[in-house]
């Protein structure tokens, strides 16, 4: 199978997993290694985006106090169940740092506290989603589990990542291949 490196992920209806249940997986990194992504459609409701520059002591508290609202409320993605107090900032290729790894020419993936600074402080990427945890899979692991029908795959859409709501991003992504949840029900039809 060709690398899916920078595309999407989109679970099944009947996915077994409830840590994927309607999830829609951006995949950072996929090879002979294995596979790594980050869930974009799930936010960690209790959690905002001014709690993680606070808890980190990333600014002085009256700055991180003044910060605009919706810098403030941005939410923090559940972006799957490894490494979960780990954070990853998947951004526009405007921004870059010697930490930084390209996704695709429009993508690129940081992991430390510097992507977190500009985000809250400056200069920020144009567009930016800032996930805890990520998802894993081992060798072949993910090629099995599309062989088995349990993932869609679906081309890059910058739209997708960074301007559809959290909320819609599922419809959405089935949408971008024509189709829709019942479409793709493994029961739809039998009463």
């Amino acid at each position: 199978m060709n690398s899916l490196e920078g595309q999407f992920l989109v679970a099944m209806p009947d996915m077994e997993d409830e840590r994927f249940a309607e999830s829609v997986i951006l995949l950072v990194g996929h090879g002979e290694e294995g596979a790594m992504g980050l869930v974009v459609n799930h936010e960690l409701a209790s959690l905002r985006f001014a709690d993680i520059i606070d808890e980190l002591d990333l600014g002085d508290p009256d700055a991180v106090i003044r910060l605009p609202d919706a810098i403030r409320d941005r939410a923090v993605m559940r972006g799957g169940p490894v490494e979960r107090s780990r954070g990853f900032v998947l951004h526009t290729a405007d921004y870059h740092s010697g930490n930084t790894y390209r996704v695709s020419d429009d993508i690129g993936l940081t992991a430390t506290l510097d992507v977190l600074k500009a985000m809250a402080f400056g200069p920020a990427p144009k567009a930016s989603l800032f996930a805890l945890g990520c998802c894993g899979w081992r060798p072949g692991q993910l090629e099995n589990e599309i062989a088995a029908n349990g993932w869609l795959t679906v081309p890059f859409d910058r739209a997708l990542l960074f301007d559809v709501p959290v909320e819609d991003r599922y419809e959405k992504a089935l949408a971008s291949l024509n189709i829709t949840r019942a479409s793709l029900s493994t029961d739809a039809g039998h009463g």
